[in-house]
Protein backbone atom coordinates (compact mmCIF):
# COMPACT_ATOMS: atom_id res chain seq x y z
CA UNK A 1 0.00 0.00 0.00
CA UNK A 2 3.24 2.17 0.55
CA UNK A 3 4.28 1.54 -2.88
CA UNK A 4 2.63 3.60 -4.65
CA UNK A 5 4.43 6.79 -2.66
CA UNK A 6 7.86 5.74 -2.66
CA UNK A 7 7.44 5.25 -6.06
CA UNK A 8 6.20 8.77 -6.71
CA UNK A 9 9.46 9.95 -4.27
CA UNK A 10 11.64 7.95 -6.89
CA UNK A 11 10.22 9.34 -9.60
CA UNK A 12 10.43 12.71 -8.70
CA UNK A 13 6.72 13.07 -8.91
CA UNK A 14 6.68 14.75 -5.20
CA UNK A 15 7.12 17.81 -4.50
CA UNK A 16 10.02 17.94 -1.51
CA UNK A 17 11.37 14.12 -2.20
CA UNK A 18 13.89 14.27 0.81
CA UNK A 19 11.08 15.59 3.10
CA UNK A 20 8.37 12.87 1.95
CA UNK A 21 11.06 10.10 1.94
CA UNK A 22 11.88 11.53 5.75
CA UNK A 23 7.75 11.62 6.51
CA UNK A 24 7.86 7.88 4.69
CA UNK A 25 10.73 6.22 7.14
CA UNK A 26 8.91 8.01 10.03
CA UNK A 27 5.59 6.31 9.06
CA UNK A 28 7.14 2.94 8.54
CA UNK A 29 9.78 3.28 11.77
CA UNK A 30 6.36 3.95 13.93
CA UNK A 31 4.31 1.06 12.15
CA UNK A 32 6.92 -1.48 13.20
CA UNK A 33 7.38 0.36 16.53
CA UNK A 34 3.32 -0.22 17.35
CA UNK A 35 3.25 -3.79 16.13
CA UNK A 36 6.30 -5.04 17.74
CA UNK A 37 4.87 -3.21 20.80
CA UNK A 38 1.26 -4.61 21.20
CA UNK A 39 2.96 -8.31 20.20
CA UNK A 40 5.78 -8.04 22.70
CA UNK A 41 4.54 -9.97 26.10
CA UNK A 42 6.55 -6.95 28.08
CA UNK A 43 5.28 -4.23 26.25
CA UNK A 44 1.35 -4.84 24.82
CA UNK A 45 -0.08 -4.20 28.60
CA UNK A 46 1.59 -0.75 29.09
CA UNK A 47 1.18 2.89 27.63
CA UNK A 48 3.51 2.21 24.75
CA UNK A 49 2.07 0.79 22.01
CA UNK A 50 -1.01 3.41 22.75
CA UNK A 51 1.61 6.80 22.72
CA UNK A 52 3.29 5.02 19.73
CA UNK A 53 -0.11 5.01 18.12
CA UNK A 54 -0.64 8.41 19.09
CA UNK A 55 2.63 9.81 17.46
CA UNK A 56 1.99 7.37 14.30
CA UNK A 57 -1.65 9.46 14.04
CA UNK A 58 0.26 12.51 13.91
CA UNK A 59 2.85 11.55 11.08
CA UNK A 60 -0.33 9.75 9.30
CA UNK A 61 -2.23 12.79 8.92
CA UNK A 62 1.01 15.06 8.15
CA UNK A 63 1.69 13.40 5.05
CA UNK A 64 -1.69 12.92 3.81
CA UNK A 65 -2.67 16.41 3.89
CA UNK A 66 0.92 17.50 2.79
CA UNK A 67 1.43 14.99 -0.36
CA UNK A 68 -2.38 13.39 -0.63
CA UNK A 69 -2.65 11.24 -3.76
CA UNK A 70 -1.75 7.57 -2.86
CA UNK A 71 -0.30 8.93 0.47
CA UNK A 72 -4.03 8.80 1.60
CA UNK A 73 -3.77 4.74 1.63
CA UNK A 74 -1.45 5.11 4.41
CA UNK A 75 -5.06 5.17 7.09
CA UNK A 76 -5.32 1.75 6.46
CA UNK A 77 -2.46 0.98 7.69
CA UNK A 78 -3.18 2.89 10.52
CA UNK A 79 -6.40 1.26 10.99
CA UNK A 80 -4.44 -2.08 10.90
CA UNK A 81 -2.26 -1.08 13.49
CA UNK A 82 -5.24 0.32 15.95
CA UNK A 83 -5.96 -3.16 15.51
CA UNK A 84 -3.53 -4.95 17.33
CA UNK A 85 -3.31 -2.06 20.70
CA UNK A 86 -5.04 -4.40 23.31
CA UNK A 87 -6.00 -1.33 24.87
CA UNK A 88 -8.32 -0.28 22.12
CA UNK A 89 -10.33 -3.43 22.12
CA UNK A 90 -14.00 -2.74 22.29
CA UNK A 91 -16.21 -0.04 22.17
CA UNK A 92 -12.99 2.32 22.20
CA UNK A 93 -11.91 0.55 19.13
CA UNK A 94 -15.09 0.69 17.13
CA UNK A 95 -15.46 4.50 17.98
CA UNK A 96 -12.00 5.32 17.09
CA UNK A 97 -12.07 3.44 13.98
CA UNK A 98 -15.47 5.24 13.07
CA UNK A 99 -14.26 8.35 13.75
CA UNK A 100 -10.75 7.54 11.97
CA UNK A 101 -12.74 6.01 8.68
CA UNK A 102 -15.06 8.92 8.68
CA UNK A 103 -12.78 11.54 8.94
CA UNK A 104 -9.99 9.56 6.48
CA UNK A 105 -12.62 9.19 3.57
CA UNK A 106 -13.83 12.96 4.01
CA UNK A 107 -9.88 13.94 3.56
CA UNK A 108 -9.40 12.08 0.86
CA UNK A 109 -12.67 13.01 -1.28
CA UNK A 110 -11.90 16.62 -0.64
CA UNK A 111 -8.47 16.75 -1.41
CA UNK A 112 -9.30 14.80 -4.36
CA UNK A 113 -12.66 16.38 -5.66
CA UNK A 114 -13.97 12.58 -6.11
CA UNK A 115 -16.92 10.87 -3.79
CA UNK A 116 -15.59 7.62 -5.00
CA UNK A 117 -12.05 8.18 -3.27
CA UNK A 118 -13.63 9.01 -0.33
CA UNK A 119 -15.85 5.71 0.10
CA UNK A 120 -13.13 3.96 -0.63
CA UNK A 121 -10.64 4.92 1.50
CA UNK A 122 -12.67 5.07 4.38
CA UNK A 123 -14.59 2.07 4.19
CA UNK A 124 -10.68 0.16 3.72
CA UNK A 125 -9.70 2.24 6.85
CA UNK A 126 -12.65 0.85 9.19
CA UNK A 127 -12.20 -2.78 7.37
CA UNK A 128 -8.51 -2.87 8.02
CA UNK A 129 -8.69 -2.32 11.77
CA UNK A 130 -11.68 -4.31 12.48
CA UNK A 131 -10.48 -7.52 10.98
CA UNK A 132 -7.40 -7.89 12.44
CA UNK A 133 -8.76 -6.75 15.92
CA UNK A 134 -11.00 -9.68 15.33
CA UNK A 135 -8.76 -12.49 13.98
CA UNK A 136 -6.28 -11.14 17.54
CA UNK A 137 -9.25 -11.46 19.55
CA UNK A 138 -9.67 -15.21 18.14
CA UNK A 139 -6.45 -15.79 18.75
CA UNK A 140 -6.67 -14.82 22.02
CA UNK A 141 -9.74 -16.70 22.99
CA UNK A 142 -8.08 -20.01 21.78
CA UNK A 143 -5.13 -19.46 24.00
CA UNK A 144 -7.55 -18.91 26.91
CA UNK A 145 -9.15 -21.94 25.51
CA UNK A 146 -6.24 -24.03 26.07
CA UNK A 147 -5.31 -22.50 28.88
CA UNK A 148 -8.73 -23.62 30.33
CA UNK A 149 -8.56 -26.86 29.66
CA UNK A 150 -5.16 -28.23 30.51
CA UNK A 151 -6.28 -26.16 34.15
CA UNK A 152 -9.68 -28.59 33.92
CA UNK A 153 -7.18 -31.48 33.43
CA UNK A 154 -4.97 -31.12 36.02
CA UNK A 155 -7.87 -30.33 38.32
CA UNK A 156 -9.53 -33.48 37.23
CA UNK A 157 -6.11 -35.17 37.64
CA UNK A 158 -5.79 -33.93 41.59
CA UNK A 159 -9.54 -35.10 42.34
CA UNK A 160 -8.64 -38.38 40.95
CA UNK A 161 -5.44 -38.70 42.98
CA UNK A 162 -7.35 -37.41 46.22
CA UNK A 163 -10.52 -39.83 45.20
CA UNK A 164 -7.83 -43.00 45.27
CA UNK A 165 -5.66 -41.93 47.84
CA UNK A 166 -9.34 -42.26 50.07
CA UNK A 167 -10.30 -45.66 48.43
CA UNK A 168 -6.58 -46.72 49.30
CA UNK A 169 -6.45 -45.20 52.80
CA UNK A 170 -10.11 -47.12 53.77
CA UNK A 171 -8.34 -50.09 52.22
CA UNK A 172 -5.69 -50.37 54.01
CA UNK A 173 -7.39 -49.37 57.39
CA UNK A 174 -9.90 -51.44 57.35
CA UNK A 175 -7.47 -54.89 56.56
CA UNK A 176 -4.98 -53.85 58.69
CA UNK A 177 -7.17 -53.72 61.55
CA UNK A 178 -8.71 -56.72 60.47
CA UNK A 179 -4.98 -58.27 60.88
CA UNK A 180 -4.69 -56.95 64.44
CA UNK A 181 -7.90 -57.92 65.81
CA UNK A 182 -7.39 -61.38 64.63
CA UNK A 183 -3.80 -61.48 65.66
CA UNK A 184 -4.73 -60.64 68.91
CA UNK A 185 -7.29 -63.18 69.42
CA UNK A 186 -4.57 -65.86 68.18
CA UNK A 187 -2.35 -64.74 71.01
CA UNK A 188 -5.11 -65.24 73.41
CA UNK A 189 -6.36 -68.70 71.70
CA UNK A 190 -2.70 -70.27 71.27
CA UNK A 191 -2.07 -71.44 74.62
CA UNK A 192 -4.93 -73.03 75.29
CA UNK A 193 -6.72 -73.70 71.73
CA UNK A 194 -4.41 -74.51 69.22
CA UNK A 195 -6.82 -75.36 66.61
CA UNK A 196 -8.79 -72.43 67.12
CA UNK A 197 -5.19 -69.84 66.92
CA UNK A 198 -4.65 -71.74 63.85
CA UNK A 199 -8.14 -70.81 62.47
CA UNK A 200 -7.70 -67.58 63.00
CA UNK A 201 -4.10 -67.49 61.51
CA UNK A 202 -5.30 -69.12 58.46
CA UNK A 203 -7.70 -65.96 58.36
CA UNK A 204 -5.26 -63.49 58.79
CA UNK A 205 -3.55 -64.85 55.48
CA UNK A 206 -6.64 -64.92 53.73
CA UNK A 207 -7.30 -61.46 54.39
CA UNK A 208 -3.49 -60.94 53.34
CA UNK A 209 -4.17 -62.44 50.00
CA UNK A 210 -7.26 -60.59 49.76
CA UNK A 211 -5.86 -57.30 50.43
CA UNK A 212 -2.87 -57.74 48.07
CA UNK A 213 -5.59 -58.36 45.07
CA UNK A 214 -7.59 -55.91 45.77
CA UNK A 215 -4.65 -53.22 46.47
CA UNK A 216 -3.54 -54.04 42.59
CA UNK A 217 -7.33 -53.65 41.36
CA UNK A 218 -7.51 -50.49 43.15
CA UNK A 219 -4.61 -49.47 41.42
CA UNK A 220 -5.49 -50.38 37.91
CA UNK A 221 -8.30 -48.76 38.18
CA UNK A 222 -10.79 -51.74 38.37
CA UNK A 223 -12.04 -51.92 42.05
CA UNK A 224 -15.57 -51.76 42.36
CA UNK A 225 -17.13 -52.06 46.28
CA UNK A 226 -19.75 -54.49 47.37
CA UNK A 227 -22.20 -54.34 50.14
CA UNK A 228 -23.00 -57.52 50.45
CA UNK A 229 -19.01 -58.49 50.38
CA UNK A 230 -18.52 -55.84 53.05
CA UNK A 231 -21.09 -56.70 55.22
CA UNK A 232 -19.41 -60.28 55.27
CA UNK A 233 -16.46 -58.95 56.20
CA UNK A 234 -18.11 -57.02 58.74
CA UNK A 235 -19.50 -59.92 60.63
CA UNK A 236 -16.16 -61.71 60.43
CA UNK A 237 -14.28 -58.65 62.01
CA UNK A 238 -16.63 -57.84 64.61
CA UNK A 239 -17.03 -61.64 65.86
CA UNK A 240 -13.05 -62.18 65.97
CA UNK A 241 -13.06 -58.92 68.02
CA UNK A 242 -15.49 -60.39 70.13
CA UNK A 243 -18.48 -58.46 69.39
CA UNK A 244 -21.87 -59.52 68.63
CA UNK A 245 -22.80 -58.68 65.09
CA UNK A 246 -26.39 -58.46 63.74
CA UNK A 247 -26.57 -58.09 60.40
CA UNK A 248 -30.54 -57.28 58.74
CA UNK A 249 -31.09 -56.33 55.14
CA UNK A 250 -33.90 -55.95 53.91
CA UNK A 251 -36.30 -54.56 50.04
CA UNK A 252 -35.42 -54.98 46.48
CA UNK A 253 -31.10 -55.64 45.27
CA UNK A 254 -29.32 -52.36 45.06
CA UNK A 255 -27.63 -50.86 41.82
CA UNK A 256 -23.92 -51.45 41.64
CA UNK A 257 -23.16 -47.97 42.35
CA UNK A 258 -25.04 -47.35 45.97
CA UNK A 259 -24.06 -50.57 46.86
CA UNK A 260 -20.36 -49.69 46.57
CA UNK A 261 -21.06 -46.56 48.39
CA UNK A 262 -22.28 -48.10 51.25
CA UNK A 263 -19.82 -50.60 51.31
CA UNK A 264 -17.50 -47.78 52.42
CA UNK A 265 -19.53 -46.55 55.17
CA UNK A 266 -19.57 -50.31 56.58
CA UNK A 267 -16.17 -50.75 55.94
CA UNK A 268 -15.16 -47.30 57.83
CA UNK A 269 -17.65 -47.79 60.73
CA UNK A 270 -17.04 -51.26 61.72
CA UNK A 271 -13.22 -50.63 61.68
CA UNK A 272 -13.43 -47.98 64.12
CA UNK A 273 -16.44 -49.70 65.90
CA UNK A 274 -13.67 -52.78 66.70
CA UNK A 275 -10.93 -50.55 67.67
CA UNK A 276 -12.30 -47.54 69.75
CA UNK A 277 -15.67 -48.43 70.52
CA UNK A 278 -15.25 -51.08 73.41
CA UNK A 279 -18.73 -52.39 72.45
CA UNK A 280 -20.24 -56.13 72.98
CA UNK A 281 -22.88 -56.10 70.11
CA UNK A 282 -23.15 -53.87 66.93
CA UNK A 283 -25.99 -54.09 64.53
CA UNK A 284 -25.91 -53.37 60.68
CA UNK A 285 -29.30 -52.63 59.51
CA UNK A 286 -29.66 -51.99 55.47
CA UNK A 287 -33.76 -51.14 54.15
CA UNK A 288 -33.73 -50.53 50.78
CA UNK A 289 -36.96 -49.54 48.55
CA UNK A 290 -37.93 -48.30 45.08
CA UNK A 291 -36.25 -44.68 45.71
CA UNK A 292 -33.55 -45.17 48.99
CA UNK A 293 -31.41 -47.04 51.09
CA UNK A 294 -31.37 -46.36 54.52
CA UNK A 295 -28.11 -47.74 56.11
CA UNK A 296 -27.94 -47.59 60.22
CA UNK A 297 -24.76 -49.24 61.87
CA UNK A 298 -25.71 -48.67 65.84
CA UNK A 299 -22.97 -50.23 68.97
CA UNK A 300 -23.82 -50.05 72.64
CA UNK A 301 -19.81 -48.42 73.40
CA UNK A 302 -19.51 -46.40 76.52
CA UNK A 303 -20.54 -43.36 74.80
CA UNK A 304 -18.89 -39.98 73.41
CA UNK A 305 -15.64 -37.93 75.23
CA UNK A 306 -17.36 -35.57 77.07
CA UNK A 307 -16.20 -31.77 76.51
CA UNK A 308 -17.30 -28.28 77.12
CA UNK A 309 -17.93 -27.85 73.52
CA UNK A 310 -21.04 -29.45 71.85
CA UNK A 311 -20.37 -31.86 69.30
CA UNK A 312 -20.42 -31.00 65.33
CA UNK A 313 -22.96 -33.23 63.64
CA UNK A 314 -21.36 -35.85 61.64
CA UNK A 315 -18.50 -35.77 63.87
CA UNK A 316 -18.90 -37.16 66.95
CA UNK A 317 -18.92 -41.08 66.19
CA UNK A 318 -15.44 -40.40 64.54
CA UNK A 319 -13.48 -38.32 67.22
CA UNK A 320 -14.20 -40.95 69.47
CA UNK A 321 -13.19 -43.90 67.20
CA UNK A 322 -10.72 -42.35 65.53
CA UNK A 323 -7.31 -43.76 65.92
CA UNK A 324 -5.32 -41.32 64.74
CA UNK A 325 -4.69 -37.48 63.27
CA UNK A 326 -6.89 -37.25 59.74
CA UNK A 327 -8.67 -39.97 59.38
CA UNK A 328 -6.02 -42.39 59.54
CA UNK A 329 -7.38 -46.24 60.48
CA UNK A 330 -4.25 -48.08 59.98
CA UNK A 331 -4.49 -47.81 64.22
CA UNK A 332 -1.15 -46.64 64.54
CA UNK A 333 -1.97 -43.87 67.30
CA UNK A 334 0.87 -43.15 69.01
CA UNK A 335 4.31 -41.68 67.73
CA UNK A 336 6.02 -45.06 68.11
CA UNK A 337 4.28 -46.30 65.37
CA UNK A 338 2.49 -49.11 68.15
CA UNK A 339 -0.52 -50.03 67.87
CA UNK A 340 -3.39 -48.50 69.87
CA UNK A 341 -5.74 -51.11 72.58
CA UNK A 342 -9.67 -51.55 71.47
CA UNK A 343 -11.35 -48.63 73.83
CA UNK A 344 -9.16 -46.40 73.69
CA UNK A 345 -10.39 -43.24 72.37
CA UNK A 346 -8.40 -40.77 69.77
CA UNK A 347 -7.50 -37.35 69.21
CA UNK A 348 -10.34 -35.05 67.73
CA UNK A 349 -10.29 -34.56 64.38
CA UNK A 350 -10.45 -36.48 60.84
CA UNK A 351 -11.35 -36.84 57.75
CA UNK A 352 -12.62 -40.42 57.33
CA UNK A 353 -16.62 -39.25 57.71
CA UNK A 354 -15.43 -36.09 55.78
CA UNK A 355 -14.69 -38.13 53.22
CA UNK A 356 -17.60 -40.31 52.73
CA UNK A 357 -19.82 -37.11 53.60
CA UNK A 358 -18.76 -35.59 50.93
CA UNK A 359 -19.28 -38.34 48.48
CA UNK A 360 -22.23 -39.47 49.53
CA UNK A 361 -23.37 -35.71 49.36
CA UNK A 362 -22.38 -35.27 45.76
CA UNK A 363 -24.69 -38.45 44.76
CA UNK A 364 -27.40 -37.14 46.57
CA UNK A 365 -27.19 -38.95 50.05
CA UNK A 366 -26.71 -38.18 53.78
CA UNK A 367 -24.52 -38.95 56.38
CA UNK A 368 -24.61 -38.52 60.11
CA UNK A 369 -23.48 -39.76 63.11
CA UNK A 370 -23.30 -39.29 66.74
CA UNK A 371 -24.96 -40.80 70.14
CA UNK A 372 -27.45 -43.51 70.40
CA UNK A 373 -29.37 -42.76 73.32
CA UNK A 374 -27.56 -43.23 77.18
CA UNK A 375 -24.86 -45.56 75.21
CA UNK A 376 -23.52 -46.17 72.20
CA UNK A 377 -23.66 -44.81 69.07
CA UNK A 378 -25.08 -44.86 65.41
CA UNK A 379 -24.16 -43.51 62.16
CA UNK A 380 -26.98 -43.44 59.34
CA UNK A 381 -26.49 -43.18 55.58
CA UNK A 382 -29.26 -42.33 53.10
CA UNK A 383 -28.66 -42.89 49.29
CA UNK A 384 -30.96 -42.70 46.29
CA UNK A 385 -31.45 -45.36 44.39
CA UNK A 386 -33.33 -44.27 41.51
CA UNK A 387 -31.24 -44.49 37.87
CA UNK A 388 -31.47 -40.56 37.01
CA UNK A 389 -29.73 -40.11 40.48
CA UNK A 390 -27.13 -42.18 40.49
CA UNK A 391 -25.04 -40.72 37.66
CA UNK A 392 -23.32 -39.29 39.95
CA UNK A 393 -22.31 -41.73 42.20
CA UNK A 394 -21.64 -43.84 39.16
CA UNK A 395 -18.67 -41.67 38.55
CA UNK A 396 -17.65 -41.54 41.73
CA UNK A 397 -17.38 -45.08 42.26
CA UNK A 398 -15.46 -45.66 39.37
Amino acid sequence: MGLGAFSNIVQGKTGNPWLAGLGLLAFNSLYLTVIWSAFSPKLRDTRYPVVALGVLTVITFAIALGFGGSWFLFFPLLSLASGTVRALRGRKLALWLITLSGTAGFLSGWHAGDPSDSFGVGYGTFLSGMVTSTVLSLFDTIQELRATRQELARSAVEKERLRFSRDLHDLLGHTMSLVVVKAEAVRRLAPRDLDAALAQAADIEAVGRQALTEIREAVTGYREGSLSTELDRARSALEAAGIEAVVRQAGPPLPPQAGALLGWVVREGVTNAVRHSGATRCEIAVHADEERVRLTITDDGRGPVSSGAAPTAGRTWFRDRDPGRDGDTTGTDSADGAATPPGTPGPVGGTGLKGLTERLAAAGGTLSSGPDGRRGFRVTAELPVGTGEMTETERLTR
